[in-house]
């Protein structure tokens, strides 16, 4: 069973099985994979896999999931820069490339889902960093992700399955 996020009224849901919870995606809107670009705040159309869950051991304790856990530190990037050969890959700080840090002063990555959006390989501008995250309040928009709050992110984590994957539905 799959977490579909698609279109609800003039906001997002996710749904899995027979629970349904609200949703933000990117400051983009939906995006057809083959066009999404790096930095274009899109959330690629398609089914993704769930590689991994990083969460912050010193906010919450770790999830209960399916997938690969592990707790982040203050040293823990992803590399956004489509030149480098780490591109869309965990990367240790510093790091002289363009990157994002995954020790936020916010909540938002106290967990954060790592989806399988062009990392196999990654081909450089296609995109980097789709995870699934913790929303913000009043669930603004991401910069491409999907986020759910904290306790429906929990929620979801508990009950998937080793083969759920994501999917962003631009279906009505």
């Amino acid at each position: 069973m799959d977490l579909i996020v698609s279109r609800d009224g003039d906001g997002w849901q996710a749904t899995y099985g027979d629970k349904r919870w609200r949703c933000a995606i990117g400051r983009g809107g939906l995006r057809a994979a083959r066009e999404k670009v790096e930095g274009d705040g899109a959330s690629p159309i398609g089914r993704w896999p769930i590689r991994r869950v990083f969460y912050r051991a010193d906010r919450i304790a770790q999830p209960a999931s399916p997938f690969p856990v592990s707790a982040i530190d203050r040293l823990d990037g992803w590399c956004d820069a489509p030149s480098h050969p780490e591109y869309n890959r965990q990367i240790r700080l510093p790091f002289a490339a363009s990157h994002e840090e995954l020790w936020m002063e916010d909540d938002i990555y106290d967990i954060v889902v790592v989806l399988g959006h062009n990392d196999d390989p990654p081909v450089p501008g296609a995109g980097s960093a789709v995870f699934l995250h913790i929303a913000r309040p009043g669930y603004t928009p991401t910069a491409g992700c999907a986020a759910l709050s904290r306790e429906d992110l929990l929620a979801f984590l508990a009950l998937a399955d080793p083969s759920s994957h994501l999917v962003f539905s631009d279906a009505a």
